[in-house]
């Protein structure tokens, strides 16, 4: 799971690489999720004409009264969403050094300062979802849930959430409500890949890679050119011991999106490799070159 810093840290490990493609953002603790960072509003919202508008009395009239309200009001919410983003910023660094009730405070501040902003209560969801598991405390996954519904108040289709609460109801054996919460994602977006890569990641986990592969082979026909999905195929191909197709998937993935260590590694560690070259003596004393495994070079 990943804090979001407009938007916590993957709660279980990664059983397959989704990993350096776009949505691994700096924890929205907030993603890698660099995308939902943009709809912050990063400062004031500028009132375009000061010009006051009289009334016959000589009284500024009611619509510029309400368009100097209105704009007040958008500067508030600027100001507030900016506080949110450096709240939820700071409450990530502390996350990161496992200082969990303090970034809790920080994330609740979050939430306050910017209430329509879902990362704040996805990273509230996450942090409980830590401590929960980390202190066997009951109450705090009972917490989790409750704040990564209130995510999902505010944007029903929000990733990170999506896998969070996935999760924790998988942990809790509650396995059809999880598949049941990705399988309608998958449904309310069709057109997106995103819900099918964390379906297949769900079930991935729980022991069905044919199943998740075809998951994802979907999905690659939504966008063939997506460097998650390719990676996610890769990764299951290569569990699958299919290492060819799982070298494409992953060579693909990186032409998509070069900034892929993780990725990089994998294909480097699956490409083809030569012998290394050794010279042996013959009788004409020039010597011949040949691979450690005998065979000739030519």
């Amino acid at each position: 799971m990943i804090l979001r810093v407009s938007s916590v840290v993957a709660i279980l490990p990664m059983l397959i690489m989704y990993a350096d493609a776009p949505g691994a953002r700096p924890a929205r603790f907030p993603p890698d999720s660099s995308k939902r960072g943009s709809k912050t509003v990063l400062g004031f919202t500028q009132i375009k004409s000061q010009r006051r508008v009289a009334s016959p009395g000589g009284f500024p009239g009611r619509a510029a009264a309400c368009l100097v309200l209105g704009g007040l009001m958008l500067a508030f919410a600027g100001c507030n969403s900016v506080a949110s983003r450096g709240m939820n910023a700071h409450g990530v660094r502390l996350f990161e050094q496992a200082r969990y009730d303090e970034a809790l405070a920080q994330f609740r501040e979050a939430s306050f300062a910017g209430p329509s902003d879902p990362d704040g209560y996805y990273n509230l969801g996450a942090t409980y979802h830590r401590t929960g598991r980390l202190r066997n405390r009951p109450e705090d996954i009972v917490q989790a849930e409750k704040y990564y519904r209130m995510c999902f108040e505010r944007d029903q289709n929000h990733p990170e959430c999506h896998r969070g609460l996935a999760v924790l109801l998988a942990e809790e054996n509650r396995e059809e409500e999880a598949f049941a919460l990705l399988k309608d994602w998958t449904d309310r977006q069709p057109a997106h890949p995103t819900p099918r890569i964390e379906l297949a990641r769900l079930t991935n986990e729980f022991g069905d890679r044919e199943a998740a592969k075809d998951i994802l082979v979907d999905a690659l026909a939504i966008d063939p050119n997506n460097p998650r999905t390719l990676c996610a195929l890769g990764s299951i191909r290569e569990q699958m011991g299919d290492k060819t197709q799982a070298l494409n998937d992953y060579a693909r993935s990186l032409a998509a999106n070069p900034n892929q260590p993780r990725v990089a590694s994998r294909v480097a560690a699956l490409q083809p490799t030569r012998a290394p070259i050794i010279s042996v003596p013959t009788p004409d004393g020039r010597g011949q070159l040949v691979e450690r495994d005998g065979n000739l070079r030519r």
